[in-house]
């Protein structure tokens, strides 16, 4: 049972976010979009997950607790599991809380979070991905996200950082069927001022690739080496007008307004790791939860979910001590 005093309370900072954005605009396209989500709450999504396993990952060395991270693989595959600590995997379930009144609450008493839900998508934790003896970890991430494009304009006009996006959506682009050449391809801008654009896809091998372009006014430019995929473009600054990208196999261009540009830069504020408990016991404890639901958290989930109350948890203090001194098996 969980204390507010048990609840880590964990800091942000900008490379918590740069992490989870490198990882959220190649590995997009590549995820199981389960509950439906726009490109940009995906994207979101990936950063918030991404940042909060870093910061337990600077806890667990700060602290001297082992751990590996031989689950990890290619940005085009679905991770084995996270972590793994004492042998066990580790599957890290984050949540964002993005509400300011929320927020609020929360960094005022951690205690709040004792009442919000640990949530596990049903099908997730119906499949065999972790062993009854491995467990879930659940941590929160209190920051904010522009979604709309007056929010993206206060950002710009008060200088804060931000990071924008644009991913294909047509399978032809992503070379999901079939696998072939996109050839090299020609950028076109209509702003006035020169763009500066990365653009991120794949090679023949599937193997990650980038280039960047800087675009004059009206003039073409075209990438040195040939894609199979396009999996994003991101520019520096929004662009005053539309930019085309063509592919000459395809014989099909992309033309992207400045509206379609998202910010997927998280504004994070600090992090909480709630507690943790074994997949055997989650599934003794915990009560199905209808997609739909309203949590602590949420207004509603999108999924149907195993759950049970945060407070019900085991504190995280506890796991890292069962893992320095190797009673795992004492459990």
């Amino acid at each position: 049972m969980l204390s507010p005093t048990s609840i880590l309370r964990l800091p942000y900072d900008r490379s918590l976010t740069h992490a989870g954005i490198e990882y959220a605009k190649k590995s997009l396209h590549y995820t199981y979009n389960r509950m439906r989500l726009d490109p940009a709450a995906r994207l979101r999504k990936i950063v918030t997950g991404v940042a909060v396993e870093l910061a337990f990952r600077r806890w667990l060395d700060a602290n001297g607790v082992s751990y590996d991270l031989l689950g990890a693989t290619a940005f085009t595959e679905k991770d084995k599991y996270d972590l793994r600590l004492g042998g066990r995997r580790c599957d890290l379930k984050s949540f964002l809380i993005s509400d300011r009144a929320k927020i609020s609450e929360l960094r005022r008493d951690p205690g709040w979070l004792l009442d919000a839900t640990a949530l596990i998508p049903q099908d997730q934790f119906e499949e065999g991905g972790l062993g009854e003896n491995d467990f879930y970890l659940f941590g929160f991430l209190a920051g904010l996200e522009t979604r709309r494009s007056d929010e993206l304009k206060k950002v710009v006009q008060s200088a804060q950082p931000f990071y924008l996006l644009y991913t294909p959506g047509e399978a032809a682009w992503l070379g999901t069927n079939p696998w072939r050449s996109l050839g090299r391809l020609i950028f076109k801008s209509n702003s006035d001022q020169p763009v500066e654009v990365e653009v991120g896809g794949q090679n023949e091998k599937r193997e990650s690739i980038l280039e960047h372009l800087r675009l004059e006014p009206h003039f073409r430019a075209e990438t040195r080496r040939e894609f199979f995929s396009l999996l994003y473009l991101h520019v520096l600054h929004l662009p005053a007008g539309a930019l085309g990208v063509r592919s000459p196999v395809l014989r099909e261009t992309l033309l992207i307004e400045p509206r379609d540009w998202t910010n997927i830069w998280m504004y994070g504020l600090e992090i909480f790791l709630a507690g943790w408990m074994t997949k055997a016991e989650f599934r003794a404890r915990s009560q199905k939860l209808p997609k739909g639901s309203l949590v602590k958290q949420y207004p509603r989930t999108q999924t149907d979910n195993r759950a049970l109350p945060i407070k019900e948890l085991r504190p995280i203090g506890e796991l890292a001590s069962l893992v320095k001194n190797s009673e795992w098996g004492r459990m």
